[in-house]
């Protein structure tokens, strides 16, 4: 895993330009730890930094391929291909000689040898930006799921990318400016497709490849989800679904590095981690280690909520007993998530305030710092619930009807509503109704459909569709950013593209035959997973309950509201923030109560340090 950026110009001569390319670079060292890179042509400067996991000797990057002392392409590359090893036995006997065993030089002679079509043969997670020196051509690809992220900014000669924006930003000529429409995106979770916050920037979509030469900038699917019909009854359903888990988890345990899996006791990553255990037990891999996280009680004990019905604590140790992992459980200090230090390192990871998420954001970062200590890989279980249809919303008859996006609908949406400190004639001017109306029908107008769906059929398959291409994205975005601030990858074995193909078109009625959420996953997965987790109702990731955090938000908003060059101030609903101040602690704190504090906090915070410029 690792960080890019770049920067392609057929005006300039970029030669000339090594210190901007390098300060873009930099922006990326926490993606990319162990290594930087940059190649310079006349029109092109690529550059990388590097989290070494495979061949950590060979795979330096940029990458290049040379003929007759001239480069033919060059590759900066982020991710991993799965598969990278049959396409290096394939390539091998073409006639390609190979001087690492890295992906990327599989990436790089793949393209060679056939071009953009090479992308049809690749499974992974990556992304990845590809000059093609002969045709004076930037390729730059997302993989299909968009696990990992890339950002483009289009120039009137050429184009920047990089991983994050701030590496985009780092140009003396992106400008820090959002618009209504930036904003608007960063205050609702919906997630559009190749949207990004700042204006003129954009985000390469899943399944894209992006082509900008002289001719100008050119965008193409590669993949996206399809309707078909699913001739295989549920015993077949459910044996497919076990054979491609068993070998998505093994492909996926390949690493020259330290390996773990992050444990929370759900059906999800119990299924990876008791998977990834026996196939590392059948390889003579040894003891796969798994991490959970827990917050220090101080006496407040859990109370459970529309999301979460139960703590995490006694299933998460009942898996790792059962599988025999070698666990450990992080515990964390709720107060310390409120710190100032850790916010900012928050929001220099993200490039934005933490909106919805809330404490969720600081603590997966101090999660993840704790593994990094001792792995350098993890295996999730992210996005089961977008694929098997496991939150509670897809259950909830008046969610499922509804005319909005599901997780947005009744009291789920309380979850993910930051709008509550915001000024209300800033609110009026953004329309914000209307902005998800819009966002909402576009969705619905690029869901698949089949002539033989029922009703029913069709509008859980317009659901699923929904999930697995927008609220997926802020998932895989959150985790993403956390865990390459602190240089561990993860890796998301049920995002795996042979996986979401076959269960999306497998029917509503067998995703919960037994009347449960996830039943295909359950039933696939139940041989490996002791019964109280066969039997846990779904559960996310922990969020802390002390109200002591929520004191210290409260805190920090009264600093914002007493200091009269916050820039925040005229965005928010002074009134209402007062109101809050004033309201009585609870004997626990939630985040649906916290909510607003975040954004508004966030925001006034985000304005400050990046200097961002709002063009409303």
């Amino acid at each position: 895993m690792c960080g890019i950026a770049g920067w392609v110009s057929f005006e300039r001569d970029l030669r000339e330009q090594r210190a901007v390319a390098e300060t873009m670079t930099r922006t990326m060292a926490l993606r990319g730890p162990d290594d930087e890179g940059l190649w310079l042509d006349r029109h092109a400067a690529l550059g990388h930094r590097r989290l070494s996991i495979i061949d950590l000797e060979g795979g330096r990057q940029p990458m290049t391929v040379d003929e007759d002392g001239k480069t033919l392409a060059c590759l900066v590359y982020t991710g991993e291909v799965y598969n990278f090893q049959e396409l290096r036995r394939e390539l091998q006997g073409l006639g390609h000689a190979f001087r690492t065993r890295s992906d990327t030089e599989v990436v790089l002679r793949a393209y060679l040898q056939w071009g953009e079509a090479m992308l049809e043969r690749l499974n992974g997670m990556y992304a990845f930006a590809l000059w093609d020196a002969r045709e004076q051509r930037l390729l730059l690809v997302r993989d299909r799921m968009g696990v990992k992220p890339l950002y483009y900014y289009p120039m009137p000669d050429g184009v920047l990318f990089g991983s994050e924006p701030k590496a985009i930003l780092a140009h003396p000529e992106a400008e820090r400016r959002v618009t209504a429409e930036g904003l608007r995106e960063m205050l609702d979770l919906v997630k559009t497709p190749e949207a990004a916050v700042f204006a003129g920037m954009h985000e390469v979509r899943p399944g894209q490849i992006v082509t900008i030469d002289r001719n100008g900038l050119r965008k193409r699917r590669y993949w996206q989800l399809e309707a078909r019909e699913h001739a295989d009854d549920l015993s077949t359903t459910i044996h497919t679904v076990r054979a491609l888990l068993d070998d998505i988890v093994e492909r996926q345990i390949i690493a020259d590095v330290p390996l773990c899996t992050l444990l929370s006791g759900g059906l999800d990553s119990s299924v990876v981690t008791a998977l990834a255990a026996k196939s590392m037990q059948r390889q003579g891999k040894g003891t796969v280690r798994s991490f959970s996280v827990d917050f220090v009680k101080h006496g407040i004990e859990f109370e459970a909520d529309y999301l979460r019905g139960s703590p995490d604590a006694p299933f998460v140790r009942d898996l790792a007993a059962h599988a025999g992992t070698e666990h450990q459980e992080i515990l964390l200090e709720s107060r310390e998530l409120a710190d100032p230090r850790l916010r900012a390192a928050v929001l220099g990871a993200q490039d934005l305030p933490p909106a919805y998420w809330g404490d969720m954001l600081p603590s997966l970062y101090k999660l993840f710092e704790a593994i990094r200590a001792q792995s350098t890989v993890a295996l999730s279980g992210e996005s089961a619930d977008e694929v098997f249809g496991g939150y509670r919303w897809f259950h909830d008859a008046a969610a499922v009807d509804g005319d909005t996006f599901p997780w947005l609908a009744g009291s789920s949406g309380s979850f993910f509503d930051g709008q509550s400190l915001i000024a209300p004639g800033l609110l009026r001017e953004l329309d914000m109704p209307g902005f998800r109306r819009d966002s909402y029908a576009q969705a619905l107008a690029e869901a698949p459909r089949l002539a033989s769906d029922s009703p029913r059929e069709r509008r859980m398959r317009e659901i699923s569709h929904m999930h697995l291409t927008r609220f997926v994205q802020a998932l895989l975005d959150r985790k993403d950013r956390m865990s390459m601030a602190v240089g561990l990858e993860v890796r998301v074995p049920f995002c795996d593209h042979r996986l979401v193909e076959y269960v999306f078109n497998a029917p509503w009625s067998m995703k919960n035959f037994d009347g449960r959420e996830k039943s295909l996953l359950r039933a696939a997965g139940k041989d490996v997973l002791p019964d109280s987790i066969v039997q846990r109702v779904k559960s996310p990731y922990p969020a802390t309950q002390d109200p002591a955090y929520e004191q210290a938000l409260r805190q920090g908003l009264t600093r914002v509201l007493d200091d009269a060059s916050s820039p925040a101030l005229p965005l928010l609903d002074k009134a209402a923030a007062w109101k809050l101040l004033d309201r009585p602690f609870g004997k626990t704190s939630t985040s649906p109560e916290r909510a607003g504090l975040e954004m508004a906090l966030g925001l006034n915070e985000w304005l400050l340090r990046h200097q961002v410029a709002l063009d409303l």
